[in-house]
């Protein structure tokens, strides 16, 4: 630590920081544009000025810029030296000087960083009188509005969008005095995180276009604090609500988990919640066809009867339902009767990656823990595409290596722009074995593109070479040089990362990933082991059963049950559609609760509106075992409620009479101790600050009574919630609520998510109190289980048939986000992929279509042709209609199809 004095007085900093940064972690208010915590400082914009003295007898000082100067022992300086302050005052009149006068139609109007550093810098009063620059907009796509005369060009965005998430199709282009930030061209940005530019712009330049369609002012929003749903990462969200819609998803700050950043499935996919295809009260369905509206105490009543007579009654959970709403499905079918919603092969993947993590003995980093490595092998995931923000991550622990060149010439790590000027784009130690070209090769050292299993081979190749007592593979002599340039890389670095996941359903290399962190771990490296789940809530699913899906089709087709209850879970997509079909053909009575409308619904006998994210509250576990908690954003005029309310009122007797979420924790945690864990995610219902809730509302909301005056005059008493210490309202306790309960991030005179920096410990570090959520899964101290020795054999290609694989997209690939019209015009039609060679052989051009054969059903593809795929299989995107139900990998014949 160094003793800095500001204005006189002694503070206490941490050493080698950035003053601005030093500043702002000790509460002070300096205006800044260009500098972010995450991507650190260039002094562009020039507005922190500050004058600097250089000692306790310098009266003068000079003017610098903060965010440019580190902080070193007995520094002197001072923020409101009248020098410093008329600088930054002037400093923002000349930004403003073509910055149209439109603050109240602005989109970014009163969550506005530039209308906050203005009003803090005591700029009011422009005096320019003149012509302003003006420019045209860009078309950028379905996610992005684009306002260029908002500009301050602070260059934010092109450091974000090129240097942060090296994206390669925006830019700033420039002749004399003009400065336009934007595309060579109109067209959609291609980066799958250009969504962040709406948080990290700090003008009204770039708005979120989805927010703009049904726009509601910022301060009018009921907002609660979330956990994306779109992935296994568990990202934290800030979900917002006006007139009974979710209008926008927010990034919230999480140091353990996402960052400051979220991806575009992750915020532009929430338009489901209001689908069209939303249930919004209970369905029946008898006879077949014939549906009719039943009020919700009739449809309980109804189907406790049914409950009652039911000669045994299964439960069909959900990776994609809260550790709650499965658990009082478990609890009301009983212990035995319950099973995982998902397929046997899913499963048990699952169930295996958490066995290593427990017993491996090498530790699973958290996603934001993921930056810090400095050598990374991914085997097998296209983690763009399945686990987008761990993309993000792993670009920036690319960067690590290169950096050492930076620090041997003592620049310190907040010195973005000398760092870029040493490194010159050198790229670190990031190898990737993918079935395909995946989108972050270009930030890799080296690829490999092969079938599965020898990407299992290589995984295993290279653990062997860690380590010669680890089970070796044979590979070709090309395949064998990758491996050991992967190895010794590995082993030269001082923080290895090793990453895998489920995505290509092969159970060799989730083994391979795991040979390959425990030979690092054996050769003394602080190694990381990082495994992909497919859904926000598969690893807490599979914590809590060992029954799966086929076993719960056989209970149905044996005679054995003869009703079933489904609970968020579109069992065609995870089966084969006959399989499916027998199942309905044999259970006499199905109930299936879930928000969207589905086949599997359709074929319900009863249909139960469950609530989104936005509706309901409850927990989920991500990838690296971590509960975290979401909460219900507003309280729906319609029958939609919690899966777990549901399941409550369905049992008879007060089975499971229980007064709210936390009693649900209390009784889940009883039957799963290992699960003890969840109760810290986030504080009970009970807790108060003195004796306020968290308000869900900022204290600037407005139009309480308006808004509902076509129904009632007077203003009706908000609803209350017994699952949360948050209120529907505006009242109640203003200030820093626990990390886990912050529904929005405010400070006075911070009015944008720039205000984030006054809820953490220090700028960039943790939330006070902590980050939000609770880790259940720590490796065991020493290895209690021995090398994987199931190496694939070697692939033989049978004549006529092909394996087919899956692909996957950010955009189409997960079940709910889309049906999200936004990510729709992202989505690429469904397609099969071959290799030139093999579109060759088998005399097919792009555009050409085949058939598939799958379980005696044709399904007919158009051809694309991947150079980068290296023949004797073929890809389909994973979650598209005609490949729904699909258990991968898929051995049909191709077909060729005539126009």
């Amino acid at each position: 630590m160094a003793t800095i004095y500001i204005d006189g007085n002694p503070y206490q900093v941490k050493d080698g920081d950035n003053l601005l940064s030093a500043c702002l972690s000790l509460g002070f208010n300096l205006t800044y544009f260009c500098w972010h915590p995450a991507l650190h400082s260039v002094g562009a914009c020039r507005q922190c000025a500050i004058v600097r003295y250089r000692d306790e007898n310098d009266t003068r000082g000079r003017i610098v810029m903060a965010c440019m100067e580190q902080v070193a022992d007995q520094a002197r300086i001072s923020l409101e030296a009248p020098e410093a302050k008329q600088f930054r005052a002037q400093n923002i009149e000349s930004l403003m000087i073509n910055h149209p006068h439109d603050c109240p139609v602005c989109d970014e109007g009163g969550e506005c960083h530039l209308q906050d550093m203005t009003v803090m810098s005591g700029h009011n009063y422009r005096r320019y009188r003149f012509k302003k620059r003006t420019h045209l907009n860009q078309y950028l796509g379905p996610f992005l509005h684009h306002e260029m005369n908002r500009c301050i060009q602070c260059y934010r965005c092109v450091r974000f969008y090129n240097d942060y998430a090296e994206g390669k199709d925006f830019g700033v282009f420039a002749a004399h005095d003009d400065v336009y930030f934007g595309r060579f061209e109109p067209g959609v940005l291609e980066n799958e995180f250009s969504g962040n530019l709406v948080e990290v712009c700090p003008t009204g330049v770039f708005t979120d276009k989805t927010l703009r369609k049904h726009y509601t002012r910022k301060w009018d929003l009921t907002n609660a604090p979330s956990i994306c749903q779109q992935c296994g990462l568990g990202c934290n969200i800030i979900a917002s609500e006006r007139y009974g819609s979710l209008r926008r998803i927010l990034s919230r700050y999480n140091g353990d988990v996402n960052g400051y950043f979220i991806c575009d499935r992750g915020r532009f996919g929430y338009e489901y919640v209001n689908s069209e295809r939303r249930i919004p009260h209970a369905l029946k369905q008898e006879p077949a066809g014939n549906w009719q509206g039943l009020k919700k105490e009739i449809a309980i009543r109804e189907i406790r009867d049914r409950i009652r007579a039911a000669r045994k009654v299964i439960g069909i959970g959900s990776p994609r339902a809260s550790l709650e709403s499965n658990f009082l499905l478990r609890e009301l079918v009983g212990a035995d009767q319950f099973y995982a919603g998902i397929p046997e092969q899913e499963a048990k993947l699952i169930k295996e990656v958490l066995h290593i993590l427990r017993h491996s003995g090498v530790r699973t980093p958290s996603l934001k823990e993921t930056e810090s490595y400095d050598a990374i092998f991914v085997l097998g995931e296209d983690v763009t595409n399945t686990a987008p923000m761990l993309a993000l991550s792993l670009r920036q622990a690319a960067k690590n290596q290169p950096k050492e060149k930076a620090r041997a010439l003592k620049i310190a790590d907040w010195n973005d722009a000398a760092i870029r000027e040493v490194i010159q784009g050198q790229k670190g130690p990031l190898f990737i074995a993918a079935p395909s070209a995946t989108r972050l090769d270009d930030a890799a050292l080296a690829t490999l593109q092969a079938h599965p299993d020898e990407i299992a081979k290589t995984g295993f190749a290279v653990a062997h070479q860690l380590d010669a007592s680890a089970q070796g593979a044979e590979l070709s002599a090309s395949t064998e040089d990758f491996a050991r340039r992967v190895a010794e890389a590995l082993l030269a670095a001082k923080k290895p990362l090793v990453v895998a996941g489920t995505s290509l359903y092969s159970q060799a290399i989730i083994h391979a990933a795991a040979n390959v962190a425990m030979a690092l771990k054996k050769a003394g490296k602080d190694v990381g082991l990082f495994y992909t789940v497919p859904e926000v809530n598969s690893m807490g699913l599979m914590m809590m059963t060992d029954q799966y899906l086929e076993q719960a089709f056989h209970q149905v087709s044996s005679g054995e049950a003869d009703m079933a209850i489904v609970v968020e879970n579109d069992l065609y997509r995870r089966m084969p559609a006959h399989i499916v079909d027998a199942f309905f053909q044999k259970a006499k009575t199905v109930v299936v609760l879930d928000a969207i409308a589905h086949r599997t619904g359709e074929r319900a006998h009863f249909v139960l509106p469950a609530g989104t994210f936005a509706e309901a509250s409850g927990t989920v576990v991500n990838n690296e075992g971590r509960a975290q908690r979401f909460f219900q954003v507003y309280q729906p005029r319609n029958d939609i409620q919690s899966s777990w309310k549901w399941l409550q009122a369905l049992a008879a007797d007060d089975q499971l009479a229980v007064a709210n979420l936390d009693e649900v924790i209390s009784r889940l945690i009883a039957c799963y101790p290992e699960l003890e864990g969840i109760r810290e995610a986030a504080p009970d219902a009970r807790f108060r600050v003195g004796t306020q809730k968290i308000p869900r509302e900022p204290h600037r909301y407005s139009g309480r009574t308006a808004m509902l005056a076509h129904i009632q005059v007077s203003e009706p008493k908000p609803p209350e919630d017994p699952d949360s210490p948050l209120s529907f309202t505006m009242e109640g306790y203003v200030g820093t609520p626990p990390a886990p309960l912050t529904p929005f991030f405010w400070s006075p005179g911070w009015n944008s998510v720039q205000a984030i920096n006054k809820f953490q410990i220090e700028v960039g570090g943790p939330l006070h109190g902590g980050n939000p959520g609770k880790r259940l899964i720590e490796a065991a101290q020493q290895a209690s289980m021995p090398y994987f020795t199931d190496v694939p054999p070697a692939v033989q290609q049978q004549a006529d048939s092909w394996s087919i694989w899956p692909a996957y997209h950010i955009f189409g690939s997960d079940e709910l986000s889309a049906l999200s019209a936004p990510l729709q015009e992202r989505m690429p039609a469904s397609y099969l992929a071959l290799s030139p060679a093999d579109a060759k052989a088998l005399q097919l051009q792009p555009g050409n279509s085949v058939e598939v054969n799958f379980h005696g059903q044709a399904i007919r593809f158009p051809i694309i042709i991947k150079p980068d795929l290296p023949g004797g299989y073929a890809l389909v995107p994973k979650g598209w209609e005609a490949t729904a139900g699909w258990i991968f990998p898929v051995q049909s014949t191709l077909k060729p199809v005539q126009a």
